[in-house]
């Protein structure tokens, strides 16, 4: 009787675990082309996603872009950069190039991008004034920056507060306002702000006028 229960659990918990991906999955593929529409993304473009993690967004924004369009993504971690790369050419994403970035460059090339995405990330920036310089410099003129984050709460500030960023960040997150005044700074034109963009999130929208350099 128990070993029947222990299988029926075990099962049970294998197709939680697969339809937990598939929604997961979706959730990515509803999100990508949501992005898509604020950025202004069609066949052709050429995006980055700075900060692109296990490069599942990235991955999706290849898809939408097409083989004409191109997607850059940039991470700091050596293992990350390699699994992105591995999941580009298992899914025959060749338009996808996986770049490596530190803590104040992206590594993307001047005028390389037509929409800059950042999600989860500016809150780890420890280095904002260089950062987002090159964020600048990569993004062509009349092109957008998307920030999807988080404001600091006390649970995260507290327990996992993220190490070398400014106090103003408030431990774990970033309030929009600070994001907002340290982009513009840096040339960018605040354009639109989303909040609840998926529970806690919230979405800043940035753009490089034209007749910028």
């Amino acid at each position: 009787m128990w070993l029947v229960l222990s299988v029926a659990l075990v099962a049970a918990s294998a197709v939680g675990w697969l339809i937990a991906g598939r929604l997961s999955a979706a959730s990515t593929r509803s999100e990508s082309a949501q992005l898509a529409i604020v950025l202004g993304l069609r066949e052709g473009s050429r995006v980055a996603d700075v900060g692109a993690g296990k490069g599942q967004i990235a991955l999706e924004l290849a898809r939408l872009v097409g083989p004409t369009g191109h997607v850059f993504a940039t991470e700091i971690d050596g293992k990350r950069r390699q699994q992105i790369r591995s999941a580009a050419a298992s899914a025959g994403l060749h338009h996808l190039s996986v770049v490596e970035a530190s803590e104040d460059d992206t590594g993307l090339e001047p005028n390389c991008c037509d929409a800059i995405l950042m999600r989860g990330v500016y809150h780890h920036v420890t280095q904002p004034v260089e950062t987002n310089a090159s964020l600048y410099q990569a993004l062509r003129p009349s092109g957008r920056l998307a920030v999807v984050d988080f404001p600091p709460g006390w649970f995260l500030s507290k327990f996992f507060p993220v190490k070398g960023v400014d106090a103003n960040r408030g431990g774990h997150g970033v309030p929009p306002e600070v994001v907002i005044e340290e982009l513009e700074m840096a040339g960018f034109s605040f354009e639109r702000r989303i909040d609840k963009w998926d529970g806690r999130l919230y979405y800043l929208v940035f753009k490089k006028e034209p007749g910028s350099r």
